[in-house]
C-alpha cells in the first residue's frame, strides 16, 4: 500500500471508529436510561445492552478500526489487526446489517437519538467496515478453513442468548424466542442465520482472494 493510500485508510478507519464508538455510547445511554425508568436498575441495563449481537459485533468492528494502523504487532491491537480476525468481523457485521434489514427493521419505529443509533449500528457501520475491509485488509492468507473458527462467535453468542432466555424469559431477538416459538423453531431460525453467516464468509474469502490475485 502506497503512502497516500495508507494515510487515507488511517483517516477513514479513525472516522469510522469514532462514529461507531459514538453510536455505541448513545445506545448505551439510551439502554441504561430505559432500564432505570423501568426499575431494572443499572445491572439490568448493562445485561440488556451486552446481550445484543449487534452491540457486541459493533464493539468488535470499532475495536478493529481503532487498531487498524497496527500491522501484526503484539497485544490486543495486533490481534485485531490480523486479516483473518478482521474478515471474521466483516462477516459478522455484514450479517448484522442483512438480518436487521430482512427480519427486524419492520418491527419498530425508532425516533430521535434511538433512530440515530439504530441507523449507524445496523446500516452505516456494516457498510463502512466492509469498505475498509475491501480496501485495506490483506486477503492472500484467507482460507475457507478459517470459516469454522469464525462461526464460533455466533454459535457461542446463540448459546448465551438461549441460556439467558431460559433463565430470565428475555430473548434479545424474536426469531430465537423459544418461549414464543418453541425450541425447534428457534433452533431452526438460528441455524438459518448461521448458514447465512457461512455464505457471507465464503463470499468474502472468494472475492477477497480474487481481488488480491488481481492486484
Amino acid at each position: 500500500m502506497d503512502a497516500e493510500k495508507s494515510r487515507w485508510v488511517k483517516r477513514f478507519a479513525l472516522a469510522a471508529a469514532t462514529l461507531g464508538w459514538a453510536a455505541l455510547a448513545i445506545q448505551f445511554w439510551l439502554t441504561l436510561s430505559l432500564s432505570m425508568a423501568r426499575g431494572k436498575g443499572l445491572l439490568g441495563g448493562l445485561i440488556t445492552y451486552f446481550s445484543f449481537f449487534t452491540i457486541l459485533t459493533n464493539i468488535l468492528a470499532a475495536t478493529a478500526l481503532t487498531a487498524s494502523p497496527v500491522r501484526g504487532g503484539p497485544g490486543v491491537a495486533g490481534f485485531f489487526s490480523r486479516p483473518t480476525v478482521q474478515t471474521g468481523i466483516a462477516a459478522s457485521i455484514a450479517v448484522v446489517g442483512i438480518a436487521y434489514s430482512l427480519l427486524l427493521q419492520h418491527l419498530w419505529d425508532p425516533k430521535g437519538l434511538q433512530l440515530v443509533a439504530d441507523v449507524v449500528l445496523h446500516h452505516v457501520m456494516p457498510v463502512l467496515f466492509l469498505v475498509y475491509w475491501w480496501v485495506a485488509v490483506r486477503k492472500a492468507e484467507l482460507r475457507v478453513a478459517n470459516i469454522p473458527l469464525w462461526t464460533l462467535y455466533p454459535i457461542v453468542y446463540f448459546l448465551f442468548a438461549m441460556l439467558r432466555g431460559a433463565l430470565s424469559g428475555a430473548y434479545p431477538y424474536p426469531f430465537i424466542d423459544a418461549r414464543q416459538l418453541g425450541y425447534p423453531q428457534a433452533l431452526a431460525n438460528a441455524a438459518g442465520i448461521l448458514l447465512g453467516f457461512v455464505a457471507v464468509a465464503l463470499l468474502l474469502v472468494a472475492s477477497g482472494r480474487r481481488k488480491d490475485a488481481a492486484t
